[in-house]
Formats: C-alpha cells, structure tokens, sequence
C-alpha cells in the first residue's frame, strides 16, 4: 500500500501543478453556484438545497472528463508511461495511486462547494441530514466518473479523444432512465435500464435513502472500470 500512496501523492500534486486542473475547478464551482443562486435562491427565495445537487451532477458529468483527460494520455505522449511500467511496482498499485489522487482532489472541490449549503443555513432553516445524503450521492457519482474517465485516458495517447469518450460514456449512463420515455419496453428491461442509470441512484440516495443495492452499484461499477484499466495496461504490455 506504500507505493500506491507514493503514486496518489505524486499524482495528488501533479494537479496542483496544472492550471488546467485549476481552471476547470473554478469554471465548475463558479457556474454551479450561480446557477443555483440566481434561478433556484433568488426568484424563491427559499432554502432548497435539491436543485443544488442537480446543477453539481451534471456539472461533474462535464469537469470530470476534463480532469482525468490527461491521467494517462498525457502519460502516454510523453511517453513517461512505459518508465513508469518497467519500475518494481505492480500495474494494479498504479492504477489505484492514480484513481485515489482523482478521488481526494475531487473531494477537496466538493468540500470548496459547501459554502453555499453553509450560507444558505443563514438564511433559513437547513435540513442537514438532506445535505450531507447529497454530498455521499456526488461523492460516490464522483468516484464511479474518475474511474470512468482514467480508463478513457488508458485508451489513448489524445486528451481530446479521452475527454470526448468519457462524457458519451459518462451521459449514457446518467440518459439511461430517460430511455423508458421514448420506448416502451419489458418490464425486466425496465428495471435493468433503472438500475444502470447513476441519476435514478443518485436521486435515491439524495432522498435519505441509504439502500446497499445503490452502494453495490457503485462499488461494482467503479471496480469494473478500474479493472478494465488494469488489463488495458497488461495489454499494451504485450502489443
């Protein structure tokens, strides 16, 4: 476990060192928070937190792809990723140094974002426990995304193609439910269409609803794209 922290932390860091990765996070905060303040707060005039939680999901589905483009991509353009292979660390320790880096720094971004749960709790009565099911709700569609959109960037050497890939793959999984609207199909379809889709997760939890069937969810889809990662590396390895 050492050296998958020695990668997070290089990884960590190497964010800091990108203006892009700047950027792109005061692009996110700033336009999320003033959708919210000026189409939800202001004509209301209420506190509702929900609309908040909408804006941060599919503004992820955006920022996240444009974080995690260059976690290989760039890697393989340089190519910094054939060193960073041949040293004594397994390809799994690797994968998951990378992928804990995007998890922490994207978890700083969502912390940088509750000042607007904070200041609206002074404005008027917060339901608190609503807030923090909506933060575990975009943590865990936060996670489920880096790990989407790494394995994207393993696939090749352009952070365009990356970026391009990760949000068809990204908004497939948050249109699924938006499929049953259009066309009439099974019941067994239904519910397999229901429980692909992270917005119809992500709307239980954000309701109080702690289900493990969601946790597994998310849990199996993050592990599936992180393997995936894996083996594309032990692929190349022999291509």
């Amino acid at each position: 476990m050492s050296r998958v922290w020695r990668v997070c932390k290089k990884e960590f860091w190497g964010f800091f060192n990108s203006l892009i990765a700047y950027f792109f996070a005061i692009i996110f905060l700033g336009a999320v928070n003033i959708l919210y303040v000026w189409l939800v707060l202001f004509p209301s005039g209420q506190v509702n937190i929900t609309p908040y939680f909408d804006f941060m999901l599919y503004g992820m589905w955006f920022i996240i792809p444009a974080i995690t483009m260059r976690s290989w991509a760039e890697e393989r353009k340089l190519g910094t990723d054939e060193l960073l292979l041949t040293l004594p660390i397994k390809d799994w320790e690797v994968v998951m140094g990378k992928y804990l880096a995007g998890v922490i720094f994207f978890g700083l971004i969502l912390v940088l974002s509750m000042v607007i749960p904070i200041s609206t709790a002074l404005l008027g009565k917060q339901d608190w426990a609503v807030v923090g099911c909506g933060y575990l709700g975009l943590f865990l569609v936060a996670a489920a995304f880096i790990a989407i959109g790494q394995t994207m960037s393993a696939l090749t050497r352009s952070q365009t193609i990356a970026f391009v890939l990760s949000l068809i793959i990204c908004l497939a999984f948050l249109g699924l439910n938006n499929i049953l609207n259009l066309v009439a199909l099974p019941k067994g379809f239904t519910f397999l269409i229901n429980y692909l889709d992270i917005g119809w997760h992500f709307n239980s939890i954000a309701r109080g609803v702690i289900d493990s069937r969601d946790l597994i969810f998310y849990l199996s889809l993050i592990a599936f794209f992180l393997v995936l990662n894996k083996y594309w590396l032990e692929r190349r390895k022999w291509v």
